[in-house]
């Protein structure tokens, strides 16, 4: 049974922390993931960045009943409907996209599942929730700052937001992001390095995902 919108919005907020990543290899994916479910991570966004995209997406969602059986598997880097459609027939929980594409929107809605377009400007903020976002993904988050947060929040009491590019697992800058009102953060390459993926250093990056997470954990508590 799949998750509402509700749910996911809920559990994206709890967590505060969404790991992303892509890799060619499917048992490389399998072995990150199972990395970050060791963590404590429930939520993955898998990004549509490679031709393997969609079969290594399916694999993982193949074994999650098993192997993962409370993660929420979500994919990113969206553009087109065709991709959508492919990554939803295939199962995928929620989608995130880089961008606004209206057709998308709606095929993802029909579909009961979470939209999460990524956005820059207010113009491009406003056009999400005109098209039904709830969750916005502030990208590149290294460029808008904690500081855009603070200045747009209450323009749009009624949306969330979640920075993805640029954050770091400090708790100075972590702080910084929550303080400002975010509700949660994406973390590719300071948690998932290309480093750590070549020397298959997948102890690091559970502890990396679990450093996050803590760090995010006391955060809320204090705020």
């Amino acid at each position: 049974m799949k998750p509402t919108s509700n749910q996911i919005i809920s559990i994206v907020t709890e967590q505060g922390v969404i790991p992303l990543f892509y890799h060619d290899d499917t048992n490389e994916s399998i072995a990150i993931v199972d990395a970050l479910y060791n963590a404590g991570i429930r939520i993955v966004e898998y990004t549509n960045r490679g031709s393997k995209a969609i079969e290594n997406f399916r694999a993982l969602l193949s074994i999650r009943t098993t192997k993962w059986p409370d993660l929420f598997l979500s994919v990113g880097t969206i553009k087109t409907t065709d991709a959508a459609k492919k990554f939803i027939d295939a199962g995928a929980d929620f989608i995130i996209c880089p961008g606004i594409i209206p057709e998308v929107a709606k095929l993802v809605h029909d579909a009961g599942l979470v939209w999460v377009p990524g956005c820059m400007t207010t113009t491009e903020i406003i056009m999400a929730e005109q098209h039904g976002a709830k969750l916005v993904k502030l990208f590149p988050g290294s460029l808008l700052g904690p500081s855009y947060v603070s200045a747009v929040k209450e323009i749009f009491p009624d949306l969330l937001f979640m920075p993805t590019g640029g954050v770091d697992v400090s708790e100075d800058n972590l702080s910084k992001w929550f303080n400002a009102g975010v509700v949660a953060v994406g973390l590719g390459s300071k948690v998932i390095s290309k480093e750590l993926v070549n020397k298959k250093d997948y102890a690091a990056i559970e502890a990396l995902a679990k450093k996050a997470l803590a760090i995010v954990q006391t955060i809320k508590t204090v705020k």
